[in-house]
């Protein structure tokens, strides 16, 4: 199994001003984060994927393969609320440069929890690569409990689980029963040093599409059990975080990189680009509280 320990960033797809995907704004993207975290994430929720046509898609993919070249583990997100669909589209891509897939529970279903175990069972039979539970409440509308998770962390082929319940309790009965080499993975950048502390991983991060040393920082002093230089670093974002989530996401992160000149901060509806007042609230934190731009 491929080391997916510590951070990996959630990448943003660049857009242009014409809603076309921006290929070189991409580019920079995975070069400037390559060097500074430990696995990459392409085309989940943060990279819009519920807006990207299947041709969009694998050029998404082809383009952050050609840049990483290899150099570290790469994630696809490949989720969504038809289990056959789903199966069927692991034909449409090439796996090769892949280690892993991110799978979100699936959403505005709300299936049981046996129709949740039942999803993934047969999504990673059907993988050619090793699956990522991915359990996000707020945005899919249920959540996969810790009992559902457990019994999942026993399949050959699943071998982590991305919490974004934002429940603790939730995420340390899951912590206190796993098999050794489950994967606990923080969804939530903000909760990331309090899931480490009780047995989670590194994080699969937002925030590190714009400070992945930072972040990565972070990840590497919570695995250390430095939970006061953790906070140091934390503490600086508690301003900005809240900010990045307020209009949607990736609408935030998106301002924060347009600021950095990494690519522009264009989405594509039903999410509609940063407002003005928005945009002048995180470019003042990025001013005052992180010192940067």
């Amino acid at each position: 199994m491929i080391n997916l320990k510590g951070t990996g960033v959630a990448l943003v797809t660049p857009f242009l001003s014409n809603g076309e995907v921006d290929v070189a704004g991409l580019r920079r993207l995975v070069a400037f984060v390559a060097p500074e975290v430990d696995y990459l994430v392409a085309l989940g929720t943060t990279g819009e994927v519920a807006t990207l046509e299947t041709s969009e898609k694998l050029l998404v993919l082809e383009t952050i393969k050609g840049e990483l070249a290899g150099r570290k583990p790469l994630v696809l997100g490949h989720g969504g609320n038809d289990t056959q669909k789903l199966i069927r589209e692991f034909k449409t891509y090439d796996f090769n440069g892949v280690d892993a897939i991110l799978s979100v529970s699936p959403y505005y279903n709300k299936p049981s929890q046996t129709g949740i175990k039942m999803h993934y069972e047969a999504l990673a039979n059907a993988s050619p690569v090793p699956v990522i539970l991915y359990n996000v409440p707020s945005r899919t509308g249920s959540n996969v409990t810790a009992e559902t998770t457990l019994q999942l962390a026993h399949h050959q082929n699943i071998v982590g689980t991305k919490e974004a319940s934002g429940n603790i309790e939730q995420c340390m009965a899951i912590a206190a029963k796993k098999p050794a080499d489950f994967l606990l993975i923080s969804g939530d950048d903000m909760l990331t040093p309090a899931l480490m502390a009780i047995g989670g991983v590194g994080a699969i991060s937002v925030l590190a599409n714009g400070f992945p040393k930072e972040f990565s920082q972070l990840v590497r002093f919570s695995g250390q059990m430095k939970m006061a230089e953790a906070a140091e670093i934390w503490k600086k974002w508690m301003g900005l975080n809240p900010l990045l989530y307020e209009e949607g996401n990736p609408v935030g992160i998106k301002s924060v990189l347009a600021e950095f000149k990494i690519c522009g901060p264009w989405v594509r509806l039903p999410l509609a680009s940063v407002s003005e007042s928005l945009h002048a609230r995180i470019k003042l934190a990025l001013k005052n509280e992180l010192r940067q731009v």
